[in-house]
């Protein structure tokens, strides 16, 4: 995961587009030499988040970003517009040739400090269709920060993100920013939840923790753990880089498929 730097409109803006851009690409280079699988771009500095729609600047943006990082890197790249703007990510990942987008709150609906979020998966599912796009949808489980209204169990809620939403990969997360998932969760789900799609954890995973759930899941989105004391919005820390994936090294060995080729998405459920 990379966080950019507050965007032009956004209260804590102050560097300019160029300076935005060139930060958030030289956290990817570092990210791609440490070993990452893929990357993931996240208007995170952009708080207070609206709940659904971003003003259009946050895509053009992102659409540019993903653009640059696939002419210096062939691992997949993706999108994420905070707080739910799935069909604006669908529109820079389409333009800026990403991968997929990772979407908070694609079926139900949940209570948050952005107030109530709905699901979004009716329309950007017909939008995706539109545009006769292949960029997956990575989907959120009781996405954190956020209370759900409706309470299914934690399978329940994945089969209707799969089924009824489409999703084609989850992602499990902690309460907040930073917090790990709930291990046992996790297991129960992945033994569970028989079907091709692949399950991720999206926050929490440490050097310290990354063995259990190299063991319950298909991959993760690693943030917070990567940035200074392990802080989200801090600078990138080189050495919390290194041990990470130095830990990932050790656990992994042959439980977690090898980097997809630069052709494909790191996840592909369709023809």
């Amino acid at each position: 995961m990379v966080h950019l730097n507050p965007l032009p409109g956004s209260p804590r803006h102050v560097d300019g587009v160029d300076s935005i851009l060139k930060d958030a690409l030289l956290k990817a280079d570092a990210l791609v030499a440490s070993g990452a699988d893929a990357v993931l771009f996240e208007n995170f500095g952009d708080a207070p988040f609206f709940a659904d729609r971003v003003p259009p600047v946050v895509p053009a943006i992102l659409a540019v970003l993903v653009a640059e990082a696939r002419r210096r890197h062939s691992v997949p790249i993706g999108v994420n517009c905070l707080r739910n703007d799935g069909e604006s990510a669908l529109g820079a990942a389409v333009a800026g040739g990403a991968a997929f987008i990772r979407v908070n709150v694609l079926v139900g609906a949940v209570a948050s400090d952005q107030g109530l979020i709905e699901g979004s998966g009716a329309e950007l599912l017909r939008a995706r269709k539109a545009l006769a796009s292949q960029v997956e949808i990575w989907a959120d489980l009781r996405v954190k920060h956020a209370t759900p209204l409706f309470c299914p169990s934690l399978e329940d809620e994945a089969h209707s993100a799969v089924d009824r939403g489409l999703a084609d990969a989850l992602i499990v997360t902690g309460a907040r920013t930073g917090s790990p998932p709930d291990l046992s969760d996790l297991s129960e789900l992945r033994a569970r939840f028989r079907s091709a799609t692949p399950i991720l954890v999206g926050s929490g995973m440490s050097p310290e923790n990354l063995a259990g759930f190299v063991g319950a899941s298909d991959g993760a989105i690693v943030g917070s753990s990567l940035l200074a004391q392990g802080r989200a919005g801090a600078p990138l820390d080189p050495e919390r880089t290194r041990q990470f994936s130095a830990a990932l090294a050790r656990a992994r060995g042959s439980r977690l498929p090898p980097r997809p080729p630069a052709s494909s998405p790191p996840f592909s459920s369709r023809p």
